[in-house]
């Protein structure tokens, strides 16, 4: 169901202070993890679970650089092994709690969840954080009740603006009667929309005058697990009828996007949005994030009430249109890494038990 080796989003790095009490619980992939920061700022991820009798370890205490279970107070150093027994000196060599490689990047933290000898921060998406020089971004983050690859496929067809966001970044029908280019990479998709001639989207449109158009471009870079990295820019009208608007640039923004799946019924979604200085205006920063936040509200009702409709008629039988050919594409992706590291888990297994 979820792809190991993958650096999974485990949130803000705000959201994870250095205080002796700072310990954050995530569900990640179907595991649970606790993170904490050491006093060197930095961030230490182990399964949160006690190899004692299981209790969790985010219901824990910080000592320096270790984490102490608060049932028996077995204390484990910051690589998961157990370092301090109360009541007896012998530590067994199976009293260890699994780690995880961790990285931070562009503000966010990353997990990864598969062997550690392949975390190869490379994988990591590519993204602009908040605390970039060049940009003015407002971060937020929402739990959806729904499967991961649902979001996968909402992200990979933009078309549901129209509908889905009618009061926010549609107000335009035009999404449906576009042609998206979708190019397939490794591990995921780049994805390219101009609209010309257009509407600004709705939740703007009182800044300009009603018969005002707009050419809009759109670059999303989505990869898995579940990242969407976009790239949104209007500008005024132009001549333009194929490749980019020769109108004049007005405004450029950029949104980075992780969805995190919890279990195959939730996910954690952390995202970003804002203008670049460049373009930014007095107020802007303010609209752009009500209006994500908004959206996003709008998004999660119908995601949760499609996966509510799918967990109830399983084996319905659904009927397709040209639009779904961007979540067919990257879905069929999914499924053939997911195939791919399965067969390599099988063949590992296979070559223990042959040299056992």
């Amino acid at each position: 169901m979820f792809l190991k080796n993958c650096w999974y989003c485990a949130g803000w790095d705000h959201e994870l202070s250095q205080g002796r009490d700072a310990l954050l619980a995530r569900r990640i992939a179907g595991e649970s993890l606790v993170l904490y920061r050491r006093p060197d700022g930095g961030v230490v991820a182990m399964e949160d679970r006690c190899c004692h009798r299981q209790a969790p370890l985010s219901l824990g205490r910080k000592e320096g650089d270790a984490l102490r279970c608060m049932y028996h107070g077995w204390k484990f150093g910051p690589h998961g092994r157990c370092i301090e027994i109360p009541g007896q000196t012998q530590i067994p060599e199976r009293a260890c709690v699994r780690t995880f490689p961790v990285v931070e990047r562009d503000n966010w933290i990353w997990v990864w969840m598969g062997e550690p000898d392949r975390a190869d921060p490379d994988l990591i998406c590519n993204a602009v954080g908040p605390d970039h020089p060049d940009w003015n971004l407002r971060t937020s983050k929402v739990r959806v009740n729904t499967n991961y690859r649902l979001e996968l496929a909402n992200l990979s067809d933009l078309t549901h603006i129209s509908w889905v966001h009618d009061q926010t970044f549609g107000g335009t029908t035009v999404y449906a009667s576009t042609r998206p280019k979708h190019t397939l990479k490794a591990r995921g998709m780049d994805t390219v929309i101009w609209l010309r001639g257009v509407p600004v989207p709705r939740f703007a449109q009182h800044l300009f005058p009603p018969d005002m158009v707009f050419d809009l471009y759109f670059l999303s870079q989505m990869s898995f697990p579940c990242n969407f990295i976009l790239h949104f820019q209007v500008y005024s009208a132009g001549t333009a009828t194929e490749g980019p608007s020769n109108g004049q640039l007005m405004l450029d923004t950029f949104s980075s996007q992780a969805i995190t799946p919890c279990d195959a019924d939730a996910v954690d979604y952390y995202y970003s949005w804002g203008a670049s200085k460049a373009t930014d205006a007095p107020g802007l920063g303010d609209l752009l994030y009500e209006a994500i936040n908004e959206a996003f509200l709008e998004d999660k009702r119908i995601l949760e009430g499609q996966h509510q409709r799918i967990k109830e008629k399983p084996d319905f039988r659904t009927v397709d249109y040209a639009h779904d050919a961007g979540p067919g594409k990257l879905l069929w992706l999914l499924d053939k890494l997911l195939k791919e590291e399965a067969a390599e888990q099988a063949a590992a297994v296979t070559t223990c038990a042959a040299t056992a």
